[in-house]
């Protein structure tokens, strides 16, 4: 093919410079492009100076020669991409047992390193074509035994082979001398304890690692505590490894402790797998003191660092002192932001009786404060909005006028832009109808007074008491005894008596929006010349030529003998207002009504002796059968 270059060089088709490229280019007929990727060469036409190639989204692609020689990267047919494509089944039965051969094929068809990210890529799916990351351990375990490989700490970081073969435990021990500071020094001690049955000599590793990390540990004692604590804690971790014991004079824990100022400071800067035993480390260097300072700091600390302090107050038998000075925090709204966060992500039980709505002003006040403050995230008010059952679950036990109070607050304040707002008022709103008001501003009819007779207002009235006085603080004690029972997830008694809780809270909600607006009333003395509240009317279908006496009454009125509707009903709602002689129309159960008003009288209860009153323009009416008509739904 050199040849064929050459005269296209005599003719001044392509460069010299371009017949070395496209020689190879030939040779191998295989290349990578920049942005098409791996390509195979299928024809080289000298006539018409040009290469076809087959990218994987270009198929038989014409490519001139001058072009190809300066954007194409040849490569040989050793390269992962070209076995894939000639011998794939090889390259699967390599992945099965011969992990190391096939990550050096891969790295060295890259120059020598890859990436774990590039290694994946080229691999999966079509050579490993089932569970990656359990092949990648396996293979791994396998890379950090053999003295050829170089395995870096970090992901982002090449994987690369090298000819000369190091020992896993010179490799670590080489790097841990070498490292730069105290804290890369942790990351390759780490690597030194998960690999440790892997060292051809651990015990003389570990002693020499020991030694170092004391004398860090002195030089970080007072100005980097937190890394000390780590420090100390690989240390101990090490020795245990190897089966050593300590050594005496050197620092402990409680040495650090014993120096600390500000406790919240230093567990902040210990990386979170570190709090528990950070904590408990702090607990035996102050056994009398460690509650107080553990209480003390959890108004300034992150929501996960406030979670460990609470669970091991707990643990010890401190949740009483713990839940005073959440009480505290909280009703004086004085509580952080992610103090706030970690009750609302925790919301257990255990601080049931703490979740109210003075929890959600809390957050408000937060929220608000955290606004001035750069530096502090908005994770409470995005936990806030992502959460669909906080808002209810805080405020769902509060009686109506708290709730309404708190719906204000919300509307008032600040922290939430106009879209969040109106979906937590809308979760207010859906399960508190009696709210809407305040939302919209409009008064409808079921928001305006209930008309109600007084046996009627006395039954709700008894209902609400009942609720209030028994069977809540019956439920209540259910949930607490529920509770004893052990495992929260799987005890049937105590998820029966939350829904159960749920319900009686929906329904005392109910109540209390009703009778709110309830106005009693005897109905005596109403208008006879027009239908109202209060009145008899009969009236005729004229579509099945039937006529029906009816009972207007209360709003929470309704008895098929007597003939009582309520006024809210259709029926009534369609007749209110019209005189004897005109008609009406409405739809009643789907289907459209006709009806005409042929009399009206006022309405006289049936244990009256008293003759009923005289109707204009109709004679006093006789009795009629039962209505067809259902009882209206008490207004939500």
């Amino acid at each position: 093919m050199r040849e064929e270059f050459e005269k296209l060089v005599a003719a001044g088709k392509i460069s010299r410079h371009h017949v070395d490229p496209l020689v190879v280019l030939a040779e191998t007929g295989y290349c990578l492009h920049r942005s098409w990727g791996f390509g195979r060469i299928t024809q080289v036409d000298t006539v018409f100076g040009r290469f076809t190639i087959d990218f994987p989204n270009k198929a038989g692609h014409s490519m001139d020669l001058a072009f190809a020689a300066d954007s194409l990267k040849p490569i040989s047919r050793d390269h992962i991409l070209v076995r894939k494509m000639e011998d794939l089944n090889s390259l699967r039965q390599m992945a099965a047992v011969r992990h190391l051969d096939l990550i050096r094929l891969v790295l060295e068809s890259y120059g020598g390193k890859a990436t774990l990210d590039q290694i994946q890529q080229v691999l999966v799916p079509d050579v490993i074509t089932e569970d990656w990351k359990k092949w990648w351990d396996a293979a791994k375990r396998e890379l950090k035994k053999d003295g050829h490989f170089v395995v870096p700490l970090k992901k982002s970081e090449p994987l690369a082979f090298q000819a000369k073969e190091v020992s896993l435990q010179d490799r670590l021990m080489s790097e841990f001398r070498g490292a730069k500071g105290l804290k890369a020094r942790l990351v390759i001690a780490g690597e030194l304890l998960r690999n440790f049955a892997d060292l051809g000599d651990g015990n003389a590793a570990v002693t020499e690692a020991v030694a170092l990390l004391n004398t860090e540990i002195v030089s970080h004692q007072r100005t980097l505590s937190a890394l000390a604590l780590e420090a100390i804690f690989m240390r101990d971790d090490l020795r245990a490894a190897a089966g050593q014991g300590p050594v005496e004079g050197e620092l402990a824990t409680k040495d650090i402790w014993a120096q600390v100022d500000h406790l919240g400071r230093v567990l902040e800067q210990v990386p979170a797998p570190k709090h528990k035993r950070s904590l408990q480390s702090f607990k035996e260097a102050k056994p009398a003191e460690w509650h107080e300072a553990l209480s003390g700091i959890l108004n300034t600390v992150t929501a996960k660092l406030c979670s460990e302090c609470a669970t091991l107050l707990v643990a010890e038998g401190h949740l009483d002192s713990l839940k005073t000075s959440l009480a505290r925090l909280i009703s004086q709204h004085q509580a952080s932001s992610e103090l706030l966060l970690w009750l609302a992500k925790e919301r257990s039980d255990t601080f049931a009786d703490i979740l109210g709505p003075e929890v959600f002003r809390a957050m408000l006040t937060a929220i608000e404060r955290d606004q001035f403050n750069e530096k502090k995230s908005n994770r409470l008010r995005d936990f806030i909005l992502d959460d669909q059952e906080l808002l209810v679950e805080l405020i769902e036990a509060a009686d109506i006028e708290v709730i309404k109070d708190l719906t204000r607050a919300l509307q008032l304040s600040p922290s939430f832009d106009d879209m969040d707002k109106r979906s937590l008022l809308a979760r207010i709103v859906k399960h508190f109808p009696s709210v809407q008001t305040l939302i919209s501003g409009e008064h409808t009819r079921q928001d305006a007074a209930l008309v109600v007779s007084w046996d009627s207002l006395e039954r709700r009235k008894t209902e609400y008491n009942e609720l209030v006085q028994k069977k809540i603080p019956a439920n209540s004690r259910d949930i607490a005894v529920a509770r004893s029972y052990g495992d929260l997830r799987e005890n049937h008694e105590y998820k029966a008596a939350k829904e159960a809780h749920r319900l009686l809270m929906r329904r005392k909600s109910e109540l209390e929006a009703q009778l709110v607006r309830a106005r009693g009333a005897d109905f005596t003395n109403p208008r006879s010349d027009v239908v109202g509240i209060g009145t008899r009317v009969r009236v005729t279908d004229l579509a099945a030529n039937h006529a029906e006496d009816y009972q207007i009454l209360g709003a929470w009125d309704f008895d098929a003998e007597q003939h009582i509707i309520s006024y809210l009903s259709p029926i009534a709602q369609a007749l209110l207002g019209k005189k004897a002689g005109e008609e009406v129309q409405f739809e009643l159960e789907g289907a459209k009504r006709h009806y005409r008003v042929d009399a009206i009288a006022t309405y006289k209860p049936a244990a009256e002796p008293t003759a009923p009153a005289a109707v204009h323009p109709a004679p006093p009416l006789p009795s009629a059968p039962a209505p067809d008509v259902s009882a209206p739904a008490p207004p939500a």
